[in-house]
């Protein structure tokens, strides 16, 4: 890992980041009641696996820092405001 240069790490991020979103996304979409609730509940489920894997694999400490910073609650969030332009605002006050 010590020779691994920035461009190395862009898919590593990539696959978490895009990989909360989409589970985030789905969760909101596929649930009946409390949208967001389960969109947030993927993203902390995504976010303690990446805390789990910064104590599993070495990486720089940018790496760290952006990854659990970015990559997870950030795009649970997004993955509710996809999902609510998807639905079109249905959900009522539960969303």
């Amino acid at each position: 890992m010590h020779l691994f240069e920035p461009k190395h790490f862009v898919f590593p991020f990539l696959a978490h980041a895009l990989g909360t979103l989409a589970g985030a996304l789905l969760a909101f979409l596929i649930a009946a009641s409390y949208r967001s609730v389960f969109a947030y509940v993927i993203g902390a489920f995504f976010l303690a696996g990446g805390i789990a894997a910064t104590f599993m694999i070495p990486a720089p400490v940018w790496f760290i820092i952006l990854d659990l910073a970015a990559a997870y609650i950030p795009m649970a969030w997004i993955g509710t405001q996809l999902g609510r332009r998807i639905i079109g605002g249905a959900g009522g006050s539960k969303t």
